[in-house]
């Protein structure tokens, strides 16, 4: 339920599935909130802040929820700005300044900066989902600090809420306005009065103690070093302005509504070199022979991330640059409006390295797409760790230290020298070009031991850090991991003042407590913990690469790449894309899958939670591939619906789409009759109360006759003559053989065009109906009957040919998880043996004379075909046959399936297909050629667009009928 006070105007969620949802993000840390707040305005924010102080609840600000620390876990009210304050309010091109709400995207920024050749400089690894709320909590740095260093020194102001409801902005302000502010009987005019005097009576301590200045990402504490370089206490130094305090505050001082920030002029160059190295140490020193030439980014990534892209569809795709197996590589980009001076810049920090004897390979990569095919490799680093599986589980505890670059060589041997004596590997990671990696030591915190093990590690590593005059936050901030060991890393000293600070500002500790000062211990709240249950149920599917059940719940590290938008690219995750709510990402679900499991076991398969939270789940398995920890939640889905309907009927719409094929050759007996019922208002009403499906959509029509007619009628001197010897099968799906036969037939004419015996096995049905339904039980007796029919083929090399991507890539995916032991081998055999039309055709077209060398094909890739195999086979096979080809990136059409049929779930369908698809489609010229694999596709883009697409085998016998 919600609990709403009116005298306060705040709307506070507290049913069960949002709390759940709000009590992680990408941390080790796992709190379950009182409830969730998700304000649209600052009136909200403050009415928030006088509820929080009069029940005595605490305030913890939330944006993408990607948190590496525990920020935004808490016990008390946790506040979402992302999902209704997210406006760009303005952007002045000629002040080149922005001011924004704190829910805006940093990269959705950028792209209206853009159109002004403006940027906000600071780029995270999760730029295209983190919050510029969040940017300022953490003082986020990213890739390119090293030329745009810090959120910091982009802020020019920020509106706030303070801890008493009051609004105040916060600027640079002149010694004159200074004096003003200090005369306020405010808690604005306490607060400049209070920290001046704090900084005027302790600035020598506080620069003795703090971070090196060298450093550019210090993050360690309060930013009190940072006032202390003002006026008045530096007479040459920047204005006073308290918004370089709030920002790395970490939420824990005040609620930002509003901020103005710093544009820069975009380079319109870039040039990228990326040089291999044996050692870590190498690349090391590497790192400070290459910031002396200026670079805009130097990046480490090591070989265990190296490692992990090999075993991620998307990311494997990205290594092209790589060669050999490095024990680790060094990214380093040069920016500017002068393409040969970057390239001689590359080169001759190349040829630097190579003499030198730190690295004898360096590739030099100028293409803009491949430099952000390299890009994206290194910002999938935090995710992919979690691929690894339990060992990939790293804790986030010491892996946000900074030094100055110089030091770097020593501190990772002392830093290696600290592993070697606990046993420990890490993973070495991020940004070398400013003294910054993300060190993440190997712990299993479901062992006791291993708890100790990584709290005295913690504690070294706090030494060692303090030894360096280093930060032992660079950027990700302190939060539940750091804030217990800052007295170490500042000083005992220090640590009276950082608590006078938040009592200055934060009396009644309402906001954000425990982060910063007066921390829990570490190991409280682990998300993961020697008390941790993890799910013991039996399955359906094996989970054969996650190895268990238990391990594919456990994947997800809550790094939110699924929380992306649509103008970002991609498909993942479709449902959250339309609705923009937690519940509906795959990390959402993620994380209800293992807190409802864990203890639960079988009991969870009942959960009205979960079941809530995958409604509008499209299966499109965009996930398997773009999730970088590769958690596949179509599969998951599955799962759960199969043991949620052994508790509840399945229903009659369930059943109608999991087995049309037991209907369709009754409706096909009397296809004009059939077609002319299905729409009838009546009808379509009666199908809508009985089966679910929605009267505004139109059902497939059925052919005059099926393929399978035609094929057993077709007269013999129809057939060409072809090679008995040179075969292939063809599977014909049920939509083929009763909707679209037209596309059978150019599949076979095709095919007999290359001389090939096509083969017809009496197969209609793969099971992917029955899975989308969670009816494995029924999807199991299609496998067996199907594998048994399949085998004789693949055992004597036939190859095997599907005209349905989502039915095809089904033998290839779930079939070798959902088979049984004994079947495995098997079910290997023909999935090898297994392609889409698209993959099959792509070696066979030659340049066609029929098809006009200047025309062109969009192509909508069937999300399965995309995440699976991706789409470099339709692009191959329609380009031999001579057309120019324009793969779309429109993400998910919206059907999947029976989805967008279904009453519940057509608005987000079509939601879904608006994002991109539609809009995309409609600029098209109105002749335009589009392609779509997919059947469910090609029904979205004439529904959506009234716009006719066409398969692959049409287009390449030009055979449209």
């Amino acid at each position: 339920m919600d609990t709403e006070s009116k005298s306060s105007r705040v709307n506070i969620h507290t049913d069960f599935q949002t709390r759940r949802l709000y009590a992680n993000d990408a941390s080790s840390y796992e709190e379950l909130p009182e409830g969730v707040a998700f304000p649209i305005s600052p009136e909200e924010i403050i009415s928030l802040v006088h509820y929080a102080n009069k029940h005595n609840q605490s305030i913890t600000a939330r944006g993408a929820g990607t948190s590496l620390a525990g920020q935004t876990t808490g016990g008390g009210i946790i506040m979402d700005v992302g999902r209704n304050m997210n406006k760009i309010l303005d952007i002045d091109p000629q002040k080149k300044t922005a001011d924004v709400q704190p829910g805006v995207i940093r990269d959705t920024l950028n792209r209206e900066a853009g159109k002004h050749d403006l940027l906000f400089g600071p780029d995270t690894a999760t730029t295209n989902r983190c919050m510029i709320g969040g940017m300022i909590g953490n003082n986020s740095c990213g890739i390119f600090s090293i030329k745009h260093q810090t959120t910091r020194e982009h802020l020019l102001e920020l509106e706030t809420v303070l801890s008493d409801g009051s609004q105040v902005r916060f600027k640079a302000l002149t010694e004159e306005e200074l004096s003003a502010k200090m005369k306020l009987d405010s808690l604005e005019g306490k607060i400049y009065r209070e920290m001046v005097e704090l900084i005027r009576n302790h600035r020598e301590a506080i620069l003795d103690n703090y971070p090196h200045p060298e450093i550019i990402r210090r993050n360690t504490g309060y930013a009190l070093d940072r006032l202390c370089e003002m006026q008045p206490f530096n007479p040459d130094g920047r204005k006073f302005n308290l918004a370089e305090l709030l920002c790395g505050s970490e939420g824990t001082l005040a609620m930002t509504t509003r901020a103005k920030l710093n544009l820069l002029p975009k380079d319109s160059e870039r040039v990228m070199v990326v040089p291999h190295f044996p050692s870590i140490r190498k690349a090391m020193e590497a790192t400070v022979e290459a910031v002396k030439m200026e670079p805009a980014a130097v990046e480490l990534v090591d070989d265990i991330i190296l490692d992990a892209t090999k075993g991620n569809i998307e990311q494997r795709n990205n290594r092209f640059f790589l060669e050999g197996n490095p024990k680790g590589i060094l990214i380093i980009q040069f920016e500017g409006n002068n393409r040969k001076i970057l390239e001689q810049k590359a080169r001759n920090l190349a040829d630097r390295l190579d003499k030198s004897g730190h690295s004898d390979t360096a590739p030099i990569i100028t293409e803009n797409d491949k430099i952000e095919r390299v890009w994206n490799l290194r910002k999938a680093g935090l995710g992919l760790l979690m691929g690894l599986g339990s060992k990939g589980r790293t804790p986030t505890f010491s892996e946000d230290t900074a030094v100055r670059v110089a030091d770097l060589p020593d501190y990772i041997d002392d830093f290696q020298r600290i592993l070697d004596k606990h046993n420990s590997d890490c993973v070495f990671y991020a940004h070398a070009s400013v003294g910054e990696l993300h060190l993440r030591p190997v712990i299993n915190l479901q062992e006791p031991e291993e708890i100790e093990k990584m709290k005295t590690m913690a504690e070294e590593i706090a030494d060692l850090v303090r030894r360096y005059r280093g930060s032992l936050s660079g950027e990700h901030g302190d939060g539940r991991a750091r804030a217990p060991y800052i007295e170490k890393v500042l000083g005992s000293d220090m640590m009276p003042l950082l608590k006078k600070v938040k009592q200055i500002w934060d009396p009644n500790n309402i906001f954000n407590p425990g982060k910063i000062v007066d921390p829990k211990p570490m190991e409280a709240d682990l998300r993961y913990s020697p008390s941790y249950h993890r799910p013991q149920v039996d399955t359906h599917f094996n989970w054969r690469k996650e190895e268990s059940f238990a391990d594919a719940v456990e994947l997800c590290n809550g790094a939110g790449v699924c929380r992306k938008l649509s103008e970002s690219g991609g498909t993942m995750c479709p449902s959250y894309m339309a609705t923009r709510e937690e519940k509906d990402s795959t990390r959402g679900r993620a994380n209800l899958f293992r807190q409802l499991f864990s203890g639960r076991d079988k009991e969870a398969f009942q959960s009205e939670e979960l079941n809530d939270a995958l409604d509008l789940c499209l299966s499109c398995k965009a996930c398997k591939s773009e999730c970088p920890a590769n958690v596949d939640m179509a599969r998951m889905k599955a799962e759960f619906k199969q043991g949620w309907h052994e508790e509840h009927r399945i229903t009659l719409g369930e059943r109608f789409f999991a087995q049309a094929g037991k209907l369709y050759p009754i409706a096909s007996r009397f296809p004009r009759l059939s077609n002319w019922m299905m729409k009838q208002p009546a009808v379509k009403e009666l199908l809508q109360q009985l089966l679910g499906i929605d009267k505004r959509r139109d059902l497939p029509a059925f052919a005059e006759s099926t393929f399978m007619e035609w094929f057993a009628n077709r007269p013999q001197n129809d057939i060409p003559e072809t090679d008995p010897h040179n075969e292939v099968v063809l599977l014909i799906d049920i939509f083929t053989n009763y909707h679209e036969p037209g596309i059978g037939k150019a599949a076979i004419r095709f095919l007999e065009s290359q001389e090939y015996t096509v083969i017809v096995p009496d197969i209609h049905e793969i099971g992917r109906p029955q899975i989308s339904k969670g009816m494995l039980g029924h999807a199991k007796t299609v496998l067996d009957d199907t594998l048994a029919t399949l085998s004789a083929f693949a055992s004597q090399e036939i190859p095997i040919v599907g005209l349905e991507p989502s039915e095809t890539l089904t033998i290839r995916d779930e079939y070798l998880d959902l088979c049984d032991d004994d079947q495995l081998q098997t079910a290997q055999q023909v999935a090898d043996h297994t392609y889409t039309f698209e993959e099959f055709s792509a070696n066979l077209v030659q340049e066609s004379p029929k098809s006009d060398p200047r025309q062109k094909v969009y192509v909508q890739t069937h999300c399965h075909a995309q995440s699976l195999i991706g789409s470099s086979s339709i692009k191959g096979a329609l380009q031999q046959a001579g057309y120019q080809v324009q793969i779309m990136d429109a993400g998910c059409c919206g059907m999947a399936g029976s989805f967008g049929y279904e009453r519940n779930h057509y608005d987000v369908s079509m939601d879904v297909g608006e994002l991109r698809l539609f809009p995309a489609l409609r600029s098209l010229p109105e002749d335009a050629l589009i392609c779509a694999p997919g059947f469910s596709c090609r029904h979205q883009i004439k529904d959506g667009t009234n716009r006719k697409a066409f398969h692959p085998a049409q287009i390449l016998t030009n055979i449209f009928d």
